[in-house]
């Protein structure tokens, strides 16, 4: 399996922490088949499909904001964001043992400071954030209804998604009173970098 070289819209999109990110991709690509962080043929796009994808989102995050990314697995988005966000802070919110293990691991050995991890489901977790995030983990009204509480009043969830969004968003207006959403937006980030820019619902809460 051929690793994905480093796409040369790495260097614009995390500038002076080009280093951090390169070696959060080569802990990815040693230890992604041991654990099953991806799937066996990700590895041909590593950086274009997973952390430059995840990375942009990040222009939504401003500085001092805390976020929470829930479901983490492989750290995406949630590292990518915080190597390209160095001031806010990122908590990983990850259920399972060994991908727990694995998030702090990394973040100690490339000497990524703005990220702590919980292992926890979202449900469990007790706190509140500015912003939460997530990646491939439900079509969005499941997630809104394991992430709203951990969400402060007036913050935001990001949700990740693809061509389906508006149909996800159409699903999730049904439960938006009930949720104490004020409002969805579909946005593109990452567009000045990347041919396939990131698609994001944004959920704002009341």
């Amino acid at each position: 399996m051929s690793l994905e070289k480093e796409p040369a819209e790495a260097a614009a999109i995390f500038g002076d922490r080009i280093g951090l990110a390169r070696a959060y991709a080569a802990a990815l690509a040693r230890d992604s088949d041991t654990l099953g962080l991806l799937g066996p043929r990700e590895l041909e796009r590593l950086w274009s499909r997973h952390i430059l994808n995840s990375a942009v989102v990040a222009e939504l995050v401003p500085a001092g904001a805390t976020v929470a990314d829930v479901g983490s697995g492989a750290g995406l988005p949630g590292i990518p964001m915080a190597i390209a966000q160095p001031e806010a802070h990122f908590t990983l919110i990850e259920p399972m043992e060994r991908r727990s293990d694995w998030l702090i691991q990394v973040c100690e050995e490339i000497g990524l400071t703005n990220v702590e991890v919980r292992r926890a489901r979202a449900e469990e977790v007790g706190s509140v954030y500015d912003i939460v995030t997530a990646r491939a983990v439900s079509a969005l009204p499941k997630l809104l209804r394991m992430t709203v509480d951990l969400t402060r009043a007036g913050g935001e969830i990001l949700a990740l998604k693809g061509s389906k969004a508006a149909e996800e968003v159409a699903e999730a207006q049904k439960i938006a009173k009930k949720l104490k959403i004020s409002g969805f937006e579909i946005l593109t980030v990452g567009a000045q970098h990347l041919a396939e820019p990131t698609t994001i619902v944004r959920t704002t809460l009341i």
